[in-house]
């Protein structure tokens, strides 16, 4: 269902061509044709209402269709292709009346040739790519790498330098990175689109790791942080085929000019720090841009100004804010774990399988494509970070129950009670130990009415034994409806069998 929206987006509100459509999404262009015939039957509009989730777009696109018990024989392409390339007088028509003569329940002739067309357009076909001014910008890191030395250490480490090059004026980019990891390929897009002052339609990156998860010629699957990224600039990514560099030619060139004009200028200059690279390759880039072209009028810089730019689409009003994709599936504890603390979920995704985006600042869950929770992040350590609207009913009110809450219920009871849930709560080290405690005497009231727990309560402070258990055990063998004895409240001090404290202030000896 994502590429299905990610679909209606590109052809609904980008206006983008169904053959670029289905370049991006990674399927036939016949798919996004039937898939904007069915959204026009089913009435659909972009944007698509709120309250449409999955599931109800799925049944309104394709609802299930009724059995058929008809069978059609199946068609050999290969020799449909090969009749067609062998003679030029050889058409569709003809091949198609003599397979009705073999097969005379066969395919009628339009579904003939829809299927004939769809199995062409796996053919490899070389063509010579144009380019549309605002349409494309080709991006890559280069092969050679700019050495910056630790003025500390005298460690060298190499920088990787990232290229980008506008398809119709050659406008070119260029910058510095400590590596070629996600969040510095796409910091590199970010900064390359402010540096145009505006969004091409269509990103061409390379087959790398950082932009594409698993090449493929026919259904690459993009990296859900470059996704984002392109969704936030209006845009769209559509990879180079992999072993096919004339996908991105352009960009083929740029790196070949700016390791020859840039890098190779600079090769005698020694860094001692990203930012002092940046500095000289962008002075290099501008110098490169400037200069006049040998075989066409103007430059980069004039042709980029007059035909490229205006064609461009504006910058977003915010800046993309990187973020990092997680998959996890929701354990019991209904908490996900990012950077040794734990954030909610709803418990009701229990068992699911949920996505996470972690930014600088927060965490947002989502589950099917719909945001479920979101979180500040935490700057501690080991901390958990509960939404109580996540938690199940049980453990809500087990949670709502606070020292003070059973304060407020000792009042209720009688004085004595309120002496008494004071004391426990005195004398535990630690306010979970308390409130434990506290819940547990609130749920001696299911059991016994306010008089008795009163007279509980007063019959412990009596005998100085203040807790849970000894309220619990007074309830339970019905002590707080006996007297107490004197012998009790003074404790075993008066018993016959104790000498008393006169016996050990005397000096004299006696016998053992």
């Amino acid at each position: 269902m994502r590429k299905i929206k990610e679909a209606l987006r590109l052809c609904w509100d980008l206006r983008l061509p169904v053959r670029q459509t289905a370049k991006s999404i990674g399927v036939a262009a016949s798919t996004i044709s039937d898939l904007l015939y069915r959204a026009k039957v089913a009435g659909l509009t972009w944007p698509l209402p709120e309250s449409l989730d999955n599931q109800a777009l799925e049944a309104l696109l394709y609802p299930a269709p009724a059995p058929s018990s008809v069978k059609r024989p199946a068609l050999d392409m290969e020799w449909v292709h090969r009749e067609l390339t062998r003679n030029k007088s050889v058409t569709l028509q003809l091949l198609w009346m003599e397979y009705k003569e073999q097969h005379p329940d066969g395919y009628q002739y339009t579904q003939f040739c829809e299927h004939y067309r769809r199995w062409s357009k796996r053919l490899d076909v070389v063509m010579r790519q144009p380019h549309v001014a605002g349409e494309k910008v080709f991006v890559d890191f280069a092969g050679q790498t700019v050495p910056v030395v630790d003025p500390k250490t005298g460690t060298v480490s190499q920088a990787e330098v990232f290229v980008a090059v506008l398809g119709a004026s050659n406008y070119t980019y260029a910058e510095v990175c400590p590596s070629q990891e996600l969040e510095h390929w796409l910091g590199a897009h970010v900064r390359a689109l402010e540096w145009f002052g505006g969004v091409p339609k269509v990103f061409v990156p390379d087959n790398l790791k950082s932009g594409i998860q698993r090449a493929c010629r026919y259904e690459p699957d993009i990296n859900p942080a470059y996704h984002e990224l392109a969704r936030h600039y209006g845009a769209v990514v559509i990879p180079a085929r992999s072993y096919k560099a004339r996908d991105k030619a352009k960009v083929e060139v740029g790196v070949l000019i700016v390791e020859r004009s840039v890098l190779a200028a600079l090769r005698n200059r020694r860094f001692f720090s990203l930012s002092e690279a940046q500095a000289a390759i962008r002075e290099a880039v501008c110098v490169l841009n400037a200069r006049p072209f040998k075989r066409l009028a103007g430059s980069r810089q004039s042709r980029f100004e007059t035909l490229e730019k205006p064609a461009l689409n504006p910058l977003p009003a915010n800046r993309y804010e990187y973020g990092t994709w997680m998959k996890e599936r929701v354990q019991e504890h209904y908490h996900l774990e990012v950077a040794g603390n734990h954030y909610s979920v709803p418990s009701e995704l229990l068992g699911q399988l949920v996505e996470g985006r972690v930014t600088a600042n927060t965490l947002e869950v989502f589950f099917r494509g719909r945001r479920v929770a979101s979180h500040i992040l935490s700057r501690g350590s080991g901390e958990i970070v509960t939404n109580p609207l996540h938690q199940p009913e049980s453990h809500r009110r087990y949670a709502e129950w606070t020292t003070d809450k059973a304060a407020a219920w000792a009042v209720g009871i009688g004085p004595s009670m309120v002496s008494f849930v004071a004391r426990v709560v005195a004398s535990k080290g630690h306010p979970e130990q308390a409130r434990r405690a506290c819940l547990g005497i609130v749920r001696l009231g299911r059991n016994y009415d306010r008089e008795r727990l009163e007279s509980a309560a007063a019959r412990a402070l009596a005998i100085g034994s203040v807790s849970y258990r000894s309220l619990e055990t007074i309830l339970r063998y019905d002590l707080d409806k006996v007297a107490v004895q004197r012998a009790e409240i003074a404790g075993a001090g008066n018993h016959s069998n104790i000498r008393g404290p006169e016996y050990y202030r005397s000096t004299e000896v006696r016998p053992c």
